[in-house]
């Protein structure tokens, strides 16, 4: 059975990114578009991993990591922060906030499955 991941990504190029290269490596793929309906989704696609930004509109990804990580039926589920904060006071407050691995823009295509890959 294919392993889950739902990606939170407001930015269509950047989703459509990540969703056909996880799909091609064999992962079934739930995109949201808007951090808004993340916890949500994930309640209901149950992922095995979420992918998600920290730049978002409406609803930062520090916020929704928190949230996720605040619900007890979601917070086992590993978090990949990719994201255009290069720091390392970025890394370590998106570490703090609950996120189990960092990866910073512009990706390399092997640099993001190998985070996915140490995370499953």
């Amino acid at each position: 059975m294919a392993k889950r991941v739902l990606v939170v990504e407001d930015n269509e190029l950047n989703l459509k990114l990540f969703c056909d290269l996880l799909r091609a490596h064999g992962f079934a793929v739930e995109p949201v578009r808007d951090g808004r309906e993340a916890v949500e989704r994930a309640r209901a696609f149950v992922p095995d991993l979420v992918v998600m930004d920290i730049q978002m509109p409406h609803v930062t990804g520090y916020e929704l990591i928190l949230q996720l990580k605040a619900d007890a039926a979601l917070r086992h589920i590993p978090v990949m922060a990719v994201t255009a904060y290069a720091g390392r006071e970025d890394e370590e407050r998106i570490r703090t906030a609950g996120a189990d691995a960092y990866i910073s823009k512009p990706i390399t295509l092997a640099r993001f499955m190998a985070a996915i890959d140490a995370l499953l």
